[in-house]
């Protein structure tokens, strides 16, 4: 199994107490960390506002961050989980991925997705289309942003782009151009756009779910004559690991105390409860192992993990690093 690590951006309520000018410093540790280590990759999130609901907590922008990691890290690879499509041009955001590609020395990611914070959307302008159309840009998009990387320029008369020798150039530094990740588990839409034209999916649920929506992709690449293999699928995973049940517990507590005074008591309570709740990656490393195998035998190849304590106490991380990726690396 291959393995990605979240940073922390703020999106999450996960820089809470931190002074805006450490947050850099703050998040670049962390990713200067990652790449001396087991991970392959480092993440973030592409959002304005904060979840689950709109703060005045910090959000740092995600393609920023994508420039900045890419001059401050050498080894790990960089991406976003996801990028909307319609908050950038698409050619615009070909043009913005192949210079981070280029400052990275190729290691960029193309995470894509059709977006969905309502809240987020409408503050910014963008209006909140129905997902048919969420999903219609998101597939001209693909295109576009392919047709950039594998030939320097892109041309479509869509519903929703009109590029006309839009030039991408330099292209990427990878051949190919940069890998496409198409985020969520639409079966119609989404997962027949990521049989097309995706190195890797992203999308998580029950291993039942998991099954069914790894059949529903085998189905697309099979109509399109794609080899299924050739895609690998991925899935996140909030991670809150400890030597013991009592100490995750405490970890938990400590979280929900973190966020109570953005959030409220019932918020913070919410915000916590997936944790308390049985998440797959939040237990011992023993526990957390087992469960991700099971997902492997499914055929989960690649893990990223956000970890909400990152922020304040690398713990969990490391002990994440120790026990649990050399058992299924």
């Amino acid at each position: 199994m291959r393995f990605g690590m979240f940073v922390p951006q703020g999106w999450r309520h996960d820089l809470i107490g931190i002074e805006p000018a450490d947050h850099w410093r703050v998040m670049s540790d962390l990713a200067r960390a990652a790449d001396a280590g087991p991970w392959e990759s480092i993440w973030v999130y592409d959002h304005f506002h904060p979840t689950p609901v709109p703060t005045n907590e910090a959000t740092h922008e995600a393609w920023s961050l994508m420039a900045a990691f890419a001059a401050s890290t050498e080894r790990v690879r960089l991406g976003q989980m996801c990028t909307c499509m319609s908050y950038r041009n698409p050619a615009y955001l070909a043009k913005v991925a192949a210079t981070v590609d280029i400052v990275s020395g190729g290691r960029t990611e193309m995470g894509i997705g059709g977006g969905w914070y309502e809240h987020e959307w409408r503050a910014y302008g963008y209006g909140f289309p129905a997902i048919g159309e969420r999903l219609g840009r998101l597939r001209e998009g693909v295109e576009i942003m392919h047709q950039a990387w594998t030939t320097g320029s892109a041309t479509l008369d869509g519903k929703y782009y009109q590029v006309d020798g839009a030039l991408v150039n330099p292209q990427p530094l990878q051949q190919g151009g940069i890998p496409f990740w198409i985020a969520g588990g639409g079966e119609k839409v989404t997962l027949r756009i990521a049989a097309q034209y995706a190195g890797y999916t992203n999308f998580a649920g029950t291993p039942e779910e998991f099954t069914h929506k790894s059949e529903v992709l085998r189905g697309h690449t099979d109509d399109l004559g794609r080899d299924f293999d050739s895609i690998v699928r991925s899935s996140n995973f909030n991670t809150i690991l400890a030597t013991s049940e009592a100490e995750v517990a405490e970890r938990i507590d400590a979280i929900e105390a973190r966020v109570t005074p953005a959030l409220g008591a019932d918020g913070a309570a919410k915000f916590v409860a997936e944790y308390r709740n049985g998440a797959p990656a939040v237990g011992t490393p023993e526990q957390v192992v087992e469960r991700l195998r099971e997902r492997e035998a499914l055929g989960l190849g690649y893990s990223i993990h956000y970890f909400p304590e990152a922020a304040y106490d690398r713990s969990s991380i490391e002990l994440f690093e120790r026990e649990v990726v050399p058992a299924l690396q």
